[in-house]
């Protein structure tokens, strides 16, 4: 699939004053300059980040107020319910404040509890207020879930049961009627930064409860793996107080984990020191493969496990939940590519939407997030649940899918989610009428060049940059993530050497030439390009850098995104 290159744009003065303040390359005082970072002060708190640049947890409104309330629960040792969300987010936000409360209340006094996935659906559950009521549970504290919950918040308040909810979700006007809400994208909610994830919402929690109870500073920070974990699996925005949070939690998670994170490591056979990559495509997906094929239960267990051969017997489920998981959207991807190569009309259409009953529900959207890798364009993939159907829907970047659903609500059932990503349930008899809405809907207000990958460059560079004190002040950009990406570097002209080779049928791996400096690469799915180096011609590549250990020796080695022959470049090449 070919892809368009867009070069960031920097201000070429405020780059030049930045390189006079910082002393380094200007190819790396360009990117500070994009992701605005402008001076000295400024630089010295993204190189260093530090505790002291988190804010007062006091700031987010309606947390005295919940404070109180929690204390008071202590005071009398109420039972207190920690009620989460069945992702990486909901699962760890849960394991933190029910590990802190735990230590707060007589054993027995706290108790947790994630919904199931098919059976009670995402949110506050009609079930779960049941089983709080049942249980002489007083106080319910909801996790990265709960501000869309108005009637099932109500029902627990005329159950005699108080509410408090934390949720990092866009709310909608009408707020649920619980004791406190903390959410700082709530429109009055004074607090300074507005991305955190649920489990870093749970954190803040524990940290005020700490402040409230004269308890040593310390104690927050021992939950920092789990928050780092959430931060890294529910693609917040890794800036401001995210990134402090990510960066010593990721430290913690490299140091001394949690028996329960100490055993996911373990099993993902990564030696490396871990990042927000490792974390999201190594640990996450065995999270989630629980909520996913059978229960969230089991990530909670695991997190809030003492003993380390438990924890790893714990771990090895997750793990074959993920296997299953695995199997499960490897078969229903191929049967969804089948089923578009069949279609005559495919490239016609702006849109993608499949359906066959039988398709697990647990893994639509990672289907519909692999179709957009072969057909790129705003995705839908349902199955049968029960009387209805129901799926998912992913975007590519820049289209506002939720809008697109939206707009298609007189087919539906119901429906909800975000920019990028949507769930959607319709009775079978709308489901034609909804394809041709959805596809009608995308093709009037999607633009063209939205169809079309684009590869965002930090900077164009040329090969005698690349040297190991250059690298070592790039790694120390991380950790990386959404609104902190991986740097991505250009370099025109760069000639073949003769030692590049296809590997393992579908990859590249390279050697290439610039200015009497020679660097190797890989280029994953790249081997349909293998052509572009024959006859010595010079190309043009996007990449970024990474360190290669072999042997105990540590070289420096570009990940090849793309190439092409330089006349293809004015074309494709587009700047800010």
């Amino acid at each position: 699939m070919d892809k368009n290159w867009k070069l960031r744009s920097a201000d070429d003065q405020e780059v030049a004053t930045l390189r006079e303040e910082l002393h380094i390359s200007p190819s790396l005082c360009r990117i500070l300059v994009e992701r605005g970072i402008r001076t000295f002060g400024e630089a010295r708190d993204f190189f260093r980040p530090s505790l002291d640049q988190l804010h007062d947890p006091f700031l987010m409104k309606d947390m005295e107020t919940a404070v109180t309330r929690i204390l008071r629960a202590v005071d009398t040792a109420e039972r207190i319910l920690v009620y989460g969300d069945y992702d990486v987010d909901g699962t760890t936000a849960v394991a933190v404040l029910y590990r802190f409360l735990r230590t707060l209340l007589p054993p027995g006094r706290a108790g947790w509890y994630v919904p199931h996935r098919y059976r009670e659906g995402y949110g506050v559950s009609m079930q779960g207020i049941e089983h709080a009521r049942s249980n002489g549970f007083s106080l319910i504290i909801s996790l990265d879930c709960g501000i869309k919950s108005l009637e099932p918040v109500a029902h627990a308040i005329a159950s005699g049961i108080d509410f408090i909810v934390c949720d990092h979700h866009l709310p909608d006007e009408r707020l649920p009627p619980a004791t406190a809400i903390l959410n700082p994208k709530q429109a009055d909610c004074p607090y300074p930064y507005k991305e955190l994830c649920g489990c870093g919402i749970a954190f803040k929690l524990v940290t005020a409860l700490c402040r409230q109870l004269g308890l040593s500073p310390e104690i927050p920070l021992e939950y920092l793996d789990l928050v780092a974990t959430a931060i890294s699996a529910d693609i917040v925005p890794v800036t401001g107080e995210n990134r402090v949070l990510a960066y010593f939690g990721l430290q913690h998670l490299n140091t001394r984990p949690c028996p329960g994170l100490k055993a996911l490591i373990e099993l993902g056979g990564t030696r490396k020191a871990y990042n927000i990559h490792h974390v999201a495509f190594i640990i996450a997906p065995s999270i989630n493969a629980a909520g996913r094929m059978d229960d969230a239960t089991k990530a909670v267990e695991l997190f809030i496990e003492t003993d380390e051969a438990r924890a790893l017997e714990r771990a090895r489920e997750l793990h074959l939940d993920n296997s299953d998981r695995k199997e499960t959207d490897s078969a229903i991807t191929t049967e969804a590519l089948a089923i578009l190569e069949a279609d005559g009309l495919l490239s016609q259409k702006k849109s993608t939407v499949v359906f066959r009953p039988h398709w697990h529900k647990g893994v639509v959207g990672i289907v519909a997030s692999r179709l957009i890798e072969k057909y790129y364009r705003p995705t839908v993939v349902l199955a049968s649940s029960g009387a209805l159907i129901g799926g998912s829907a992913r975007s590519v970047p820049g289209f506002n899918l939720y809008e697109a659903v939206h707009a298609c609500r007189e087919h539906l059932v119901g429906y909800g989610g975000h920019f990028a990503a949507a769930g959607l349930t319709l009775l079978p008899e709308k489901m034609d009428a909804f394809a041709a809405k959805f596809e009608e809907v995308v093709s009037a207000t999607i633009a063209p060049e939205l169809l079309v990958p684009r590869i965002s460059v930090d900077a164009e560079i040329r090969f005698p940059q690349i040297t190991t004190s250059w690298f070592g002040i790039l790694c120390q950009m991380e950790p990386f993530g959404p609104g902190n990406p991986r740097p991505v570097f250009m370099s025109t002209g760069v000639t073949e050497t003769g030692w590049s080779r296809i590997v393992k049928e579908e990859h590249v791996r390279f050697v290439l030439e610039q200015d009497g400096v020679t660097l190797t690469g890989i280029g994953f799915n790249l081997a349909s390009k293998f052509h572009l180096l024959s006859g010595k011609r010079p190309i043009d590549i996007v990449y970024t850098v990474d360190e290669n250990e072999w042997n105990g020796q540590k070289t420096l080695q570009l990940k090849m995104l793309d190439l092409r022959l330089p006349e293809e470049q004015p074309n494709t090449l587009q700047r800010d």
